[in-house]
């Protein structure tokens, strides 16, 4: 474990980790030399992935063949030119040379920037020439690699395509190409081993509204994940730790690699294609994994099964993040486990910022509180200080220190980055309270709260208490134009498998949420879906149906 050379390990209390907590970032620090190969060199054996897929494939990987794949993968994109600086595109879903290919990029100072396997023509396109990309390495897959294909003949940008995991007519094979070059790879000096002068990742944001929003981090950014799995995810050197997430995603930078591996911890990587709650429960019990993290999704469709034919014994932490978390998803999976669901918060702009740490007693529904080194606060529409209990901005001040982990900026858009970042205040664009505790509670994006005869209404509130109801899968509430109260509430419901929809239901769901929430909230509107619009990143898009009720009407 190399934590305690970036901070100290030992807190007493949540209140000794706030004030106390800090991470050293070293002039220099390179996650790909002074993590992986650090601990390769002291222990090559030890475990660093174990991966395996739905064909019952499995691979173990230690530090050691960490270190040297990577090596090689560096000593083969510098042969096609790659330096720092220069932009590479990922698109390899949760294909174990993933780690290889972005530890490389590491170590060369290139800029790794992961994405999706379900982009379209039109998304490599705006992608390779808004962040100048030459370079896409993908896995072997007809649909990929033929977007692609139909993409680069307009692209001068992309000199280079490399597919992993079978050979495609016209790219560059992976696997045959690393193998002619050696497994030592020097570390870059002077001006090339800068951490302030390199973008370590580029992040495309899934976009609930509008293009994606280029978010780029420098070389500091893993050290800020010591918060996200040292101290939200409570590993260790004996962890197993599995992050539903494909690489494609920050998700994949929250719980499958940084902080994970500066903590000591095994990554467990379960790579398919379709989610199936029965193959997911098997494979976490077959290899014991120790720490989970998913999206409440995951953990909704966990609570519909019967996990008890599980053997989950090894399984001693779970988490969640991605969207809040229900009530009564966390109530029931502690029911069926034992295990308390721990909440943590953050952006692709930032680490882990606000978490139910292990020293806290969960509020379910709560975000938790503060990270060590984020001055967060809830701010009105004029920046003043919201009293607990009253809504507002949920920002992170700067003024006096930018945390490890924060963003550096929007890439090439210095007025968007203004937008949200100015005068040491970076606004999240979410809205939020803080209790009397402390704690913070989630009440929505800010483009999503409904104003309803002069109350402010948050989605998440109506949507909890609506997952509440046995006959609701899944929902989204949204806000429909009203000419008496400006606005009222609409449900988007998916119904639990044998549930049919029927106006009793409506009047049934209506009741309900009446009842279990404040009652001016409750759903005028409830309209029953098969599917919700989603984000590629599996985010509800509220702005789709609220832009599909307008065209409606």
């Amino acid at each position: 474990m190399l934590v305690d050379k970036y901070t100290k390990l030992k807190y007493e209390s949540y209140e000794d980790f706030e004030k106390n907590c800090r991470i050293t970032v070293p002039d220099n620090f390179n996650f790909g030399f002074d993590i992986v190969d650090e601990i390769a060199n002291s222990n090559p054996d030890k475990k660093a992935m174990i991966w395996c897929n739905e064909e019952g494939e499995e691979k173990t990987l230690t530090f050691g063949d960490i270190k040297n794949k990577s090596a090689q993968t560096a000593n083969f994109f510098k042969s096609l030119g790659i330096k720092k600086g220069d932009s590479v595109m990922l698109m390899l879903k949760r294909r174990y040379e993933y780690w290889f290919c972005v530890v490389a990029l590491h170590k060369i100072g290139a800029v790794a920037i992961p994405a999706t396997h379900l982009l379209t023509v039109k998304d490599i396109k705006y992608r390779v020439k808004a962040a100048n990309i030459k370079m896409i390495v993908s896995a072997a897959d007809k649909r990929i690699t033929d977007v692609v294909n139909e993409a680069k003949n307009e692209l001068d940008e992309l000199k280079y395509v490399v597919s992993v995991n079978g050979n495609t007519d016209g790219w560059l094979d992976y696997s045959k190409e690393i193998e002619k070059f050696s497994h030592i790879f020097e570390r870059p000096q002077g001006e090339d081993a800068s951490v302030k002068s390199n973008i370590l990742l580029l992040y495309f944001t899934s976009g609930t509204t509008g293009m994606p929003k280029m978010v780029y981090h420098d070389s500091s950014y893993p050290l800020g994940h010591i918060l996200t799995a040292k101290f939200w995810q409570n590993l260790d050197n004996d962890s197993i730790h599995l992050t539903v997430a494909d690489t494609g995603w920050a998700k994949a930078s929250w719980g499958k690699i940084y902080g994970q591996w500066i903590s000591g911890a095994c990554i467990f990587t379960y790579d398919y294609e379709r989610f199936h709650v029965k193959e997911l429960m098997s494979v976490i019990a077959k290899h014991g994994v120790t720490s989970f993290c998913a999206p409440p999704t995951i953990y909704r469709h966990i609570i519909k099964e019967d996990i008890s034919k599980y053997d989950l014994s090894k399984l001693k932490y779970v988490e969640t993040a991605g969207e809040p978390l229900n009530p009564e998803v966390f109530h029931q999976f502690k029911k069926m486990t034992g295990l308390e669901i721990k909440e943590g918060f953050g952006q692709t702009e930032t680490v882990v910022f606000a978490a139910t740490f292990p020293w806290m007693t969960p509020k379910p529904g709560s975000m938790g509180k503060p990270a060590a080194g984020w001055d967060v606060d809830i701010v009105d529409d004029e920046n003043n200080v919201c009293e607990p209990g009253q809504e507002g901005h949920l920002v992170i001040r700067t003024d006096k220190e930018k945390p490890v982990g924060l963003f550096c900026g929007y890439y090439k858009d210095e007025a968007l980055t203004k937008s949200a970042w100015s005068d040491g205040i970076y606004d999240t664009g979410d809205m939020a309270y803080k209790d009397e505790d402390g704690y913070l509670w989630f009440v929505g994006r800010s483009d999503d709260v409904i104003k309803s005869s002069g109350y402010r209404i948050g989605p998440f509130e109506v949507e909890s208490a609506l997952i509440e109801h046995p006959s609701v899968l899944e929902c989204a509430v949204t806000g429909v134009p009203d000419e008496e109260r400006g606005a009222i509430v609409k449900a988007t419901v998916i119904l639990a498998k044998g549930c049919n929809p029927s106006q009793e239901l409506i009047i049934e769901l209506q009741e309900h949420v009446k009842k279990t929430t404040a009652p001016y909230k409750y759903p005028r509107i409830i309209e029953f879906v098969k599917e919700l619009p989603k984000t590629i990143s599996g985010k509800i898009r509220r702005v789709e149906i609220r832009e599909n009720d307008e065209k409606n009407n």
